[in-house]
């Protein structure tokens, strides 16, 4: 098991750090932390009206943030098989997601990642995570530690310097009501 207790303390002091997923570095924070969320926002030169993903090792740290009572049970079926997994569903959101995390919408993107440092990093934080591509607008996502560090500098909190999944795409996006996809 990595040490993240660095990482983990820095999401608990309500910095912004760096990780990898399944196929590019991410950006995160701790969702409740509004402050947190507006630092993201701004290393990525983002608006808050966009809405941010949220990811976890395990759907029950997401739970609190997705109204699970209006997914169709078949459509419930088929995200449950999907995860852990690339793969982001756009859910209805309960009202303990807060409006800085699921932007202009009355919905959350989630994703139940089966990335070994996300999964021992939500487990340890006891809450998902936001998740967004490590870059500025407009430019290609980190892809190590090094990319991070020459887009960022030491700005974030912490950087945590493990390999990428096998993924070459990030996650494909989905509406799970509708069907749609995003990316």
């Amino acid at each position: 098991m990595t040490d993240l207790s660095l990482a983990i303390t820095s999401l608990k002091q309500g910095l912004v750090i760096a990780y990898p997923t399944e196929a590019v570095f991410g950006l995160g924070c701790d969702p409740l932390c509004q402050d947190a969320v507006q630092a993201l926002l701004n290393f990525k030169q983002r608006p808050v009206s966009k809405g941010l993903i949220l990811i976890a090792g395990d759907f029950k740290l997401l739970a609190p943030f997705v109204d699970v009572e209006k997914i169709p049970g078949e459509i419930w079926q088929k995200i449950i098989q999907s995860w852990p997994g690339p793969y982001t569903w756009v859910l209805p959101k309960s009202d303990a997601c807060p409006s800085w995390v699921s932007g202009d919408f009355s919905s959350v993107a989630v994703r139940v990642s089966d990335h070994s440092i996300v999964r021992q990093l939500t487990e340890q934080f006891e809450r998902p995570i936001v998740s967004t591509s490590a870059n500025l607008a407009g430019q290609p996502p980190a892809l190590n530690a090094q990319d991070v560090f020459s887009m960022f500098g030491d700005s974030l909190g912490e950087v945590i310097d493990a390999p990428l999944g096998d993924q070459q795409q990030p996650s494909q996006i989905f509406d799970a009501l509708t069907g749609k996809q995003f990316r």
